[in-house]
This record gives C-alpha cells, structure tokens and sequence, in this order.
C-alpha cells in the first residue's frame, strides 16, 4: 500500500532506482554479519596426524600407528618428502627418519611403544616452496601409571602454615576502587586491594559485580550475600580487562587476581616494562632458599584473599570455589589444600608441577627449570621446588575438584599434570561418611595443547558452580 501511495509521486525509473538501492542496502546489512562470523582458513600447509587409537591412550610397549598425510587447500599432495622424529615428551628423540607419501599422499607409520608410562611425540615436518611446515602429537602410554617423582618434605604442611600465620599477622588494609571504564552490560568493575605479607606490599585484582537482570547495580549493604569465584591467574605481567563468564549470569561475583604485587588497571607500557626488567622470569627469583622464593608470599596470599572476602559485608563465605589455568591452575590447587573456606575447584593444566623433573631425569612442568646438569645450587634448588611443587599440594585437596588436561600441551606438558592427577586428594582429611566423597574429575581434550576451546573453559565454570 505504501509503494502504491510512493507510486503516485515518481516515475517507473525512479522507482526502480530506489527498489534497487533499498534492496542492496538490505542485503549488505545481512551478509556483512554472517560473513564475518564464518572463518575457513588454517595455514597454508596441514600435516595431518591421525592415531589409529581415538582417544590417543595406549598401553605400556604396545605399538601405535599414525596415519600421516600433507595438504593444501583441502587436497592431499602426492609424493611428499616427510621428516620424522619419534620420542619421550619434550626430550631427545629416540628416532629421526624420512618417509615419502607416495602417489596416494598417504602414509602409515608404526611406532614403537614406550617402555614406561608417560608420552611420546611424534613429529614431522616439511619443506614446501621455501618455507618450513612442523605438526606434532603426543600419544600416551598408561597414563593413569604415571607417578610423580617429587616426594613430600616432613615439615611441608607446618612450613605451609606458618607461612599463612605470618601473611595473616599483617593488616588487610582493604580498598575497593570504581573502575566504570572496565564496566559491561553485565557488571561493574572495582579494583581491590589489600595488605599481603608485610606492610606497604598489596595484592592486587579486577572484581566484577553482577548486574541486576534490569541493568541497575546490586545492593552491597550486606542485605543479600553473593557467591565468588576466584580466578587466579597465568603466568606473566599484564592487566586485566574483566573476564568473559558464566559465572556472572548465574549470579556469582568474579575476583580476578593479580599476584605480582602491582596494580591490575595500569597503561599496558608500565607492565611491558616490567616484564622486561624488574620482573623478568619472576618464576626463578629466590629459588635457592624456600624463604626467599618469589611464590612464597604469592601462595600464602591464596588464603588472605578470602580472608578479605570474608570482611566484605557482601559476599557469602560459604559460596567460594577457585579457578584457573597454567599457573593460575598451579594456584586454584595451591589454595584449595592451604584453605577448607574453598567449596570447589577446577584447574587447568597446572603449572608449577614437577617442578624438579629434569633434575630427576625425567620432563618437568613450567617454568621447565633445572634442565642443565651444572647448573649452580642445582640440588638445593632442586630441594626447595619440592615446598613449592603443585603435586605436593594436590595431595591435600579435600574439595571437588575438575583437571583439565591437554596431551599436545608442551608448556605444562602431560606428564606433570597426571603426575598431579595420581595424587589428587590421597592425604585430604578422611570425609565424613555420611556424606558423598567429593567428586574427583579428569577432563581431557586431547588435540588441546596450552590452550583450550571456549566452550571447555565455559564447562569448567559450569562445573566448579555447581560442584560447590
């Protein structure tokens, strides 16, 4: 009826005109959208690695085989000139050979099993017009076999708890400070802070506040109480910008802590020059003397953050479940087993896990120290990772508890995250029988390497809300 009113004012042409523009306007308002949500690219060259085994385990010795083929633009390429290596995890390979793929592109390569429980990688690579192409896969063998070869030292839980009394001794201090540049559709942002383990030295982290359904901010006079997560951080000096989760939409406040003792919310110039100076592999600081280590105050401030949680006339104390991924993994089951104020737990491939490996002659989990044989204190040092080691706290955790393990994962490789998975709660205080045992689970993907899909991290979340 419009056009018909439109018609009476212009010609034929005209409207042809305006029936054209309107039309391409309409249909450049559909497409730009789902173009840019569609993504079909990958590098130009794949090496595909496919194991005859689907879920990549195997048993000690048994042979594996590996299905290898090249491509580009979804095509195999025929007659390609393959380099192998085939060997333990992260060490040196126990083989090195070339293959040819032959006309069909295919090839089928048989491996020899590990004589041990633990994991080996295949790796192959190519030259194609002048640029290099590498794919790797770690296959496991046994892996629910692979103990840690960490031990526990004697005085480690009091050493442990005198440590948390003395951060403890010292004044919180607390502030929260608006930060409205940081806030969404979904929370409010403050920057919190508070004393740590002596006087003038803070820890620092980002506290989102869920919105109500109606946009406007919640009531923090104490009159209603909400549950935390905590997500403890990956290694590194950055700040941090609030993090996308569930967590907010089922009405949990998210605390996103900082460890290194500074400001989360600062110019991105003062962290960069930071990790280049002051704070450069932070993660080897002090490492001869387990007084003096970098992580000692950082573990011990686990269990003040709830401390000044706890002295928030908003926070229901009994809803606090941790979370987090490499070393913010490390420190979710760090704080787990130093405070029972933790109803859940879900780590991601914890750093800071056997963390003395390489001196034991075997891989070590990040930062991957203690690797050369010369090295000076080596054995002390060797000694004081043990107080620090994230399979030694593993064994106290009490709570429910989600591990997320990726087997391509060669920065907290696979072997230090079940060394923490075959000791996970085996000296937590016995439940009490009348009620359940807490849940234990392993949550393996195993083409992840240090990473994870967004809808695992989202499962992890799900996870560690309900399980408290």
């Amino acid at each position: 009826m419009f056009m018909s009113f439109v018609g009476f004012f212009l010609n034929k042409n005209t409207m042809k005109r305006i029936l054209f523009i309107s039309l391409t306007l309409l249909l450049s308002t559909l497409c730009i959208p789902a173009a840019a949500q569609i993504r079909n690219t990958r590098d130009y060259i794949t090496i595909r690695l496919i194991p005859n085994h689907g879920d990549w385990n195997y048993r000690v010795s048994e042979t594996a085989e590996v299905s290898l083929s090249v491509e580009r633009a979804n095509c195999v390429l025929p007659d390609m000139t393959v380099e192998c290596e085939w060997g333990p995890e992260l060490r040196t390979p126990d083989r090195q050979w070339t293959v040819q793929t032959g006309k069909k592109g295919l090839q089928t390569l048989t491996l020899k099993g590990s004589s041990q429980p633990g994991f080996m990688t295949l790796k192959a690579s190519i030259s194609y017009e002048g640029k290099r192409y590498t794919n790797y896969i770690n296959l496991a063998f046994s892996p629910d076999q692979i103990l840690p070869t960490t031990t526990l030292p004697a005085d480690f839980l009091s050493f442990w708890q005198t440590a948390v009394n003395e951060v403890r001794a010292v004044p919180l201090m607390t502030d929260l400070a608006p930060r409205s540049e940081l806030n969404s559709d979904q929370y409010i942002a403050y920057e919190v802070c508070f004393q740590n383990h002596k006087k003038g030295c803070y820890l620092y982290g980002l506290m989102q506040i869920p919105r109500n359904t109606d946009g406007t901010p919640l009531n923090l006079s104490g009159e209603k109480r909400y549950p935390v997560m905590i997500e403890w951080p990956g290694a590194g000096v950055k700040s941090h910008k609030g993090i996308e989760s569930v967590a907010t939409d089922e009405g949990y406040i998210i605390l996103e802590m900082g460890v290194n003792g500074i400001s989360v919310t600062q110019d991105e110039a003062i962290y960069r020059d930071l990790k280049a100076n002051a704070l450069s592999h932070y993660w080897t600081t002090g490492l001869d003397n387990r007084d003096t280590y970098y992580y000692k105050p950082i573990y011990a401030g686990t269990v003040k953050t709830v401390d000044m949680l706890c002295a928030l006339p908003f926070i229901d104390t009994t809803r606090i479940v941790v979370s987090g991924g490499s070393q913010g993994g490390a420190l979710s089951l760090v704080h787990a087993a130093l405070d029972s104020r933790v109803k859940a737990v879900s780590a991601a491939y914890p750093a800071l896990s056997e963390i003395g490996g390489f001196y034991h002659g075997r891989v070590a989990g990040w930062p991957q120290i203690l690797k050369d044989p010369d090295e000076p204190a080596r054995a002390e040092k060797a000694a004081v990772a043990a107080y620090y080691d994230v399979v030694n706290f593993a064994r106290f955790v009490s709570q429910p508890c989600k591990l997320f393990i990726g087997y391509n994962d060669r920065t907290c490789c696979s072997t230090s995250t079940f060394s923490v998975w075959s000791v996970l709660g085996e000296k937590a205080p016995t439940p009490d029988k009348t009620k359940k045992s807490p849940a234990k689970e392993l949550f393996v993907v195993q083409d992840c390497a240090h990473w994870q899909y967004p809808e695992h991290r989202q499962a992890r979340h799900r996870w560690v809300l309900s399980a408290e």
